[in-house]
């Protein structure tokens, strides 16, 4: 699983494959609908899926790590848009028991699983981990 061109860019919705770097900004692939754009990095953050980590009780654990975990589970458990916190707080704990309540919120797990889910339906996170 290659996280390295996906990419979260601030003010848009949804999940983005970079295609091109320009020195003004970034041509990115817009996920789900597959049209590219221009999109400035005057106005937006770029944030890589690869460069996300959670935080543990101990140290952090990448994204990618989190998403093999989810692999590993059931996949008609996970919480969907529309979960209670309190659902979505128990699943999380399953997934990553370690992970740092007072600095990993609701919003994020939440976000991680509707971004899981989302690549794990356009088959973005099989392959890649050649090199492991």
């Amino acid at each position: 699983m290659d996280l390295s061109l996906i990419l979260s860019v601030s003010g848009l919705p949804g999940l983005f494959k970079m295609l091109a770097n320009r020195s003004n900004g970034l041509i990115v692939e817009d996920l789900d609908s597959g049209k590219s754009r221009f999109v400035s990095a005057r106005k937006h953050q770029f944030t890589p899926l690869e460069s996300i980590s959670i935080y543990t009780l101990t140290d952090t654990i990448p994204l990618k790590d989190v998403f093999k975990i989810l692999q590993g589970k059931d996949q008609t458990k996970i919480p969907v848009a529309g979960a209670k916190d309190d659902e979505i707080k128990a699943y999380f704990k399953e997934v990553l028991p370690e992970y740092d309540e007072d600095r990993v919120y609701t919003k994020d797990m939440k976000k991680l699983f509707r971004w899981y889910l989302f690549l794990q339906g356009k088959d973005l996170l099989v392959g890649g981990d050649e090199e492991e």
